[in-house]
């Protein structure tokens, strides 16, 4: 069965005022679908369902009309019965029965094509936090405040459904469920439909290279689901390569298509691609890239990887032999910040140096490390990027990974001053490459993101034992007491605080963002988007220019780490001032500094600070 691809529908499905399940379960000889009152405990019959070829079992149930909602789950060779992997409703939570259902929507968004991959700035949200009320509705308000300020597509993180009340997502366990808790497929619906109202993309982050320790009933159907030949972090991975793979590999296939099929997402972002382990071919992160974008329509659709490899095949197109994704997190950059400004040099921050030097080389090429030997792990790391579009590199300096992280969930503004994350915003932001931003970051929140679940009792000790003991061994975090996971408290502490936006302290750096994010879409130098039209190089040890070049205009972003910066302006270089992020209209100190050097011609900057030069004229 590994090349046969007439897999059919598998799940609930409808055909008239009909429900047709099926389900795979090739390692057993009967199966049964379990029927239940709308208690969602009271079982209400079990009927058989007919043995097909290929390990497949069916059964056809009738309904009151199209308006019909049936809760059901399935049994198999005696067991069970379980709820159903394909389940589009899980109303009642990862363990309740699964709802089969029609979920009518108005859409109002045909003329919306998506977002041009080139003018593609991302905030990422977490839909349980980024609000009081935790919603996908609740978000709709904030959407034109977003649209306003720059951004042009919202990254949410995993939707599938979790188990427990609150969870980063990425324990979801039924591919295809919207959370219950977030408002379930009508709510996203609403939430997507209003995003592409206000001109914003969506892309929803999917989780396919596991699924998480509770509710995930794959097993009770069949073994099959996975392999002991590819070994993951979280144990057998997904068997995707081997003999009955195909029904496996349909099961993420086809949740990439509902995505963007049935919720009119405008694009993925798939977790941990470095985890997905794939010896046929095609690679199954190829078939997820074609899949999703013929569910487009037409629709510009862009899926994004997460990766730690610094792999140029995942971007490379698949006609010169690459996987053809649009785009991949490049964290170099992020550490190469982190250390320079913040000083971390725990765990992979030993391998960055963070010198001016090795963030412009970061910076020329996309990603730092191509095939020179970690110093932690003493193995290779990286590819050449050179090949790629500069469109291929995603680049933050923070996200929901390296606060979360954190043993306390701090931001970047906790360890940088309010002048350097100003300065490493305007770099970010200005660079030609795709910048992406963690909610509460366009006006430096203080509201921290901690890692939170709400699992059963025993596996949410052993998450919490876990959590304190991987930082045991950090010396900044010994004799601190972390978090626990499992607290209502730790999630209830993350939820961000907006009343913080217009607070002095938080109101100047949100004007910056707006003026940068608004430069980079409108300034014809930052538009380029060429290899040829954009430097970086180091100015001393501490500070760096990034020069960018386009319709006859250029822009240089001079941002200094710490210390004084002398330096005499270029030939050739604009001196006039666009903006100087210790302005005080951004909560700085005065830019005073920076035009007094520019009328020597000479660029001064004091303490972290970035200033960007060029003319307004073409603005």
């Amino acid at each position: 069965m590994k090349n046969q691809t007439n897999i059919p529908p598998l799940g609930a499905s409808f055909e008239g005022n009909d429900v047709v399940f099926r389900i795979w379960a090739p390692d057993h000889d009967r199966a049964e679908v379990v029927l239940y009152d709308a208690d969602a405990v009271t079982e209400r019959v079990r009927l058989p369902m007919q043995a097909e070829p290929g390990g497949f079992f069916r059964a056809r149930v009738g309904t009151s009309g199209p308006l019909a909602s049936v809760l059901y789950k399935f049994g198999v060779g005696g067991t069970g019965p379980f709820p159903d992997p394909y389940s589009r409703s899980q109303p009642f939570g990862v363990h309740g029965p699964s709802e089969a259902r029609r979920f009518f929507f108005a859409w109002s968004d045909k003329e919306f094509g998506g977002v041009s991959i080139d003018d593609l700035v991302i905030q990422e949200i977490h839909v349980g936090t980024a609000t009081a009320e935790g919603t996908f509705e609740a978000l709709i308000p904030h959407l034109s405040e977003l649209r306003a300020l720059g951004i042009t597509a919202i990254e949410l993180m995993p939707l599938a459904s979790f188990p427990g009340r609150w969870n980063w997502g990425y324990d979801g366990v039924c591919l295809y469920a919207p959370q219950v808790s977030y408002g379930g497929p009508l709510g996203l619906m609403r939430l997507i439909d209003a995003a592409h109202a206000h001109g914003l993309a969506v892309l929803i982050d999917v989780v396919y290279n596991h699924l998480g320790p509770d509710g995930n009933y794959l097993r009770a159907y069949t073994r099959r689901y996975f392999t002991d030949r590819h070994q993951t972090p979280w144990g057998e991975g997904l068997n995707v390569d081997g003999e009955d793979a195909r029904p496996v590999r349909e099961l993420v296939a086809r949740s990439a298509e509902m995505w963007i099929r049935d919720y009119h997402a405008d694009g993925l972002r798939l977790d941990a691609t470095h985890e997905i382990r794939d010896d046929g071919d095609p690679h199954i992160l190829r078939e997820i890239a074609e899949r999703a974008r013929r569910a487009g329509g037409g629709k510009r659709i862009v899926v994004i990887a997460e990766d730690e490899r610094n792999d140029e095949r995942l971007v490379r197109p698949v006609g010169k032999g690459g996987l053809g994704l649009d785009a991949v997190w490049a964290d170099d950059f992020h550490h190469q910040m982190r250390r320079a400004f913040a000083g971390d040099k725990d765990g992979y921050f030993q391998d960055f140096s963070g010198s001016a030097a090795d963030i412009a080389r970061t910076l020329n090429e996309g990603w730092y490390y191509q095939g020179q030997t970690s110093p932690r792990t003493g193995k290779p790391r990286g590819t050449s990027p050179r090949s790629l579009e500069l469109t291929g590199f995603v680049h933050c300096i923070q996200n929901h990974d390296q606060i979360g992280n954190r043993a306390f969930g701090d931001r970047l503004g906790e360890s940088v001053s309010p002048a350097a994350f100003r300065a490493m915003s305007a770099l970010l932001l200005l660079s030609p490459y795709v910048p992406l931003l963690f909610m509460g970051q366009e006006w430096n929140a203080k509201t921290r993101f901690q890692y939170f679940t709400d699992h059963n009792a025993e596996l949410g000790r052993l998450v919490t034992e876990g959590r304190r003991k991987d930082f045991s061994a950090f010396t900044s975090f010994q004799g601190a007491e972390i978090p626990d996971p499992q607290a209502e408290s730790t999630f209830l502490a993350s939820k961000l605080s907006y009343e913080e936006r217009d607070t002095p302290e938080h109101a100047g750096v949100r004007e910056l963002y707006r003026e940068l994010l608004h430069l980079r879409a409108e300034h014809p130098a930052l538009r380029a988007r060429e290899r040829g039209a954009f430097e970086a190089r180091a100015v001393g040890e501490d500070a760096l220019v990034l020069t960018r070049r386009g319709g006859g205009t250029e822009v240089s972003v001079w941002v200094n780490v710490r210390g004084r910066l002398r330096q005499k302006l270029p030939e050739g270089l604009s001196s006039q001032l666009i903006l100087a992020t210790e302005e005080a209209r951004f909560g700085g100190a005065g830019g005073e500094a920076v035009r007094e050097g520019l009328a020597a011609g000479e660029v001064r900057l004091d303490g972290p600070a970035a200033a960007v030069l060029g003319s307004r004229s073409s603005v």
